[in-house]
């Protein structure tokens, strides 16, 4: 643990040196203000307050812009580092590949962490303080938070893998951007095609929920759908979310971050330094 700890922190300086956790705080901030009050028209005619709204809207950032960032931050961890030469310096040290990896981890995932609570906070305040908030919607704020920390740590999970597999940073940087690509966007693109050929049939009431679910970006749609009747009234995926056990989203949110973990290590394994 005294090993992980020493590379988290260490790496944690690098990112706050190279200015990443001033660039993704802010980021996240100006995408969420901005959504907030560019989609606060629909408050008075469906009911809710600003918040709720607020909330629906940042569920469509996050789910864009936590992965990307996640993966922006880890692409280059391990390619990176073999390209840098200091990769086989490290690993001198008497630390395991995979103490290593988790220290990595734990350093970006606090970064992320803190970009998506201040950038998303930020705009829930702002939010509540020009329309109101209740309970339920306040509540629905502090799942979107929680919810984008784990979409980002599956990234990032993720985006180590790519590194490993890669044999440079810049092969890396593609990979994690078709990876974004394949996930976030391209995905429930097949899906909607799918659902085109099906018109109502089996897949669509039986087999597309659950490939929703199987997609990490999907389940943290999902997961928040579920939460809140309010939020799903909003952006419109109640039907989806009803479709499946309460359980199915968490659960594959839940290990996504640990599956790519796992991956990224058995990837790292092969890596030379």
């Amino acid at each position: 643990m005294a090993r992980v700890l020493a590379i988290a922190l260490a790496e944690f300086r690098i990112q706050t040196r190279n200015r990443w956790l001033v660039s993704a705080t802010l980021l996240m901030t100006l995408f969420a203000l901005a959504l907030t009050f560019a989609g606060s028209a629909p408050t008075g005619s469906l009911g809710v307050d600003l918040l709720t709204v607020a909330v629906a809207s940042m569920t469509t950032l996050a789910v864009y812009l936590a992965p990307f960032l996640a993966l922006m931050i880890a692409f280059d961890a391990v390619a990176g580092e073999a390209e840098r030469g200091t990769l086989g310096l490290t690993l001198t040290y008497p630390l395991s590949r995979g103490e290593m990896l988790l220290g990595k981890f734990a350093a970006h995932l606090a970064v992320l962490a803190i970009a998506i609570a201040l950038g998303l906070g930020a705009a829930g305040l702002a939010a509540w303080l020009a329309g109101g908030a209740g309970a339920a919607s306040a509540l629905a704020l502090v799942r979107l938070i929680a919810t984008a920390i784990l979409l980002g740590a599956s990234f990032l999970a993720l985006g180590y893998a790519a590194s490993a597999l890669s044999g440079s940073g810049t092969a890396a940087a593609g990979l994690a951007v078709g990876l974004w690509l394949v996930l976030v966007v391209l995905y429930d693109l097949g899906l909607l095609g799918a659902l085109v050929f099906d018109d109502g049939g089996a897949f669509t009431s039986h087999v597309f929920p659950w490939l929703l679910a199987a997609n990490p970006a999907d389940a943290f749609r999902l997961w928040n759908v579920a939460g809140s009747q309010d939020v799903a009234l909003v952006s419109g995926m109640a039907g989806a979310g009803a479709a499946l056990p309460a359980w199915a989203a968490p659960l594959s949110l839940f290990l996504w971050p640990v599956l790519a973990l796992a991956l990224a290590r058995a990837a790292f394994a092969r890596v030379e330094p």
